[in-house]
């Protein structure tokens, strides 16, 4: 009997145990420590630093140094091109001129047309020619449906 009790006894204590573990939350994506001037905030995802200090009750978190420089670098890239974008419509570099076709293209495109109805108006005289002499089996003939 003592031994059932023991073993019941650390079963409970190693279910307890379990269970505080499985409870425990997993980091999350944000790491803080303490620094000189406030905290220094790491996204464990992106990897980037942020120093924060608080204010008037508030957290207050701006992007380290390294990374404002990335930052400033690419705004300015994208303030030149905005620029550029801007100087091309106003000197109407970016307007959009209509694809003409060249008097060769249209000579060319309407030869090809006139050669297929050239033929077609062929096979409907062949098929005209072949109608009228249609008969039936007693010899009369076929009126033409078309």
């Amino acid at each position: 009997m003592r031994q059932v009790i023991a073993v019941l006894a650390v079963a409970l204590g190693l279910g307890w145990t379990l269970a505080a573990v499985a409870q425990e939350e997993a980091p999350g994506r944000y790491s803080m420590q303490k620094s000189e001037t406030g905290f220094a905030r790491l996204d464990t995802l992106t990897g980037e630093v942020s120093l924060c200090q608080e204010k008037n009750a508030e957290l207050v978190c701006r992007m380290a140094a390294d990374q404002r420089a990335a930052f400033e670098r690419e705004l300015d890239l994208l303030t030149k091109r905005v620029e550029a974008l801007e100087n091309a419509v106003k000197s109407g570099e970016t307007a959009v001129k209509p694809d003409i076709p060249t008097d060769e293209e249209i000579d060319r495109t309407m030869s090809i047309m006139e050669r297929m109805m050239r033929k077609f108006m062929e096979i409907v005289k062949d098929l005209e020619g072949r109608g009228n002499g249609i008969t039936d089996g007693r010899g009369e003939t076929v009126p033409q449906k078309t």
